[in-house]
Order: C-alpha cells, then sequence, then structure tokens
C-alpha cells in the first residue's frame, strides 16, 4: 500500500501517492473532513494529533492539526487496517477543497474506504 504512516517525535506523516489511496483515505461524510492514518499505535477518541500530508505530486506537506474520532484496532473485523480517523478544524477549508477536486466524480461511487 502506498499510504506510508510515520510517527516521528510525536508528529504522524502521511504520504498520499495515489487517488486511489486518497479515496480510501478520505472520511467526507465527517463535518470539515476527516482522514484515516494507518498505524498502530493506540489513540484516544478526542485526542488531538499532530500531522505533516503529502497529496501525491505535490512538493509541500500540508501541516494539520485535528481531532481523533474514528479508531479500527488492531484485528479487527473485515480485514481493515488499524489506524485513526482525524476531524480536519473548519481552518482546512483549503485542504478539504484540494482533496475533493482529486476525488471529482469519485465520492459517491460506492467503493469500500478504510473507514466504510
Amino acid at each position: 500500500m502506498s499510504v506510508v504512516p510515520r510517527i516521528s517525535h510525536g508528529i504522524l506523516s502521511l504520504n498520499i501517492e495515489t487517488k486511489e489511496d486518497l479515496y480510501r483515505a478520505y472520511m467526507p461524510f465527517v463535518t470539515n473532513g476527516g482522514i484515516f492514518i494507518p498505524t498502530p499505535r493506540a489513540y484516544q477518541l478526542g485526542e488531538e494529533v499532530f500531522m505533516l500530508l503529502t497529496l501525491m505530486d505535490e512538493p509541500d506537506k500540508v501541516p494539520v492539526t485535528g481531532k481523533v474520532i474514528w479508531v479500527t484496532p488492531k484485528a479487527a473485523q473485515g480485514g481493515k487496517h488499524p489506524g485513526i480517523g482525524i476531524q480536519f478544524s473548519a481552518e482546512d477549508t483549503a485542504l478539504v477543497q484540494k482533496i475533493e477536486t482529486y476525488l471529482a466524480g469519485a465520492l459517491n461511487s460506492g467503493r469500500r474506504t478504510n473507514t466504510l
């Protein structure tokens, strides 16, 4: 899988290399949008996290502070990857618009994602 999470000094880093990976990670049903980060590390709902997000071929990492609103534990049913869903803040509207532009036409496709 090309979604590569890393933890470095408490900072999560997520590199999304393809539109399919972005589709699987994006959480459009969350207020302000959200993204799923595969990680074996345990987090609590409501915990605030900081991450650096790299979208496909874009040269810059986007800093994001968000709140954990989804937890998929290790050994989850259905072969789901363990990880957390992060809710973007209201200030991340430019990031959400960019993600939804990348995913234009695919958001309502009904294909499986990392969360649903």
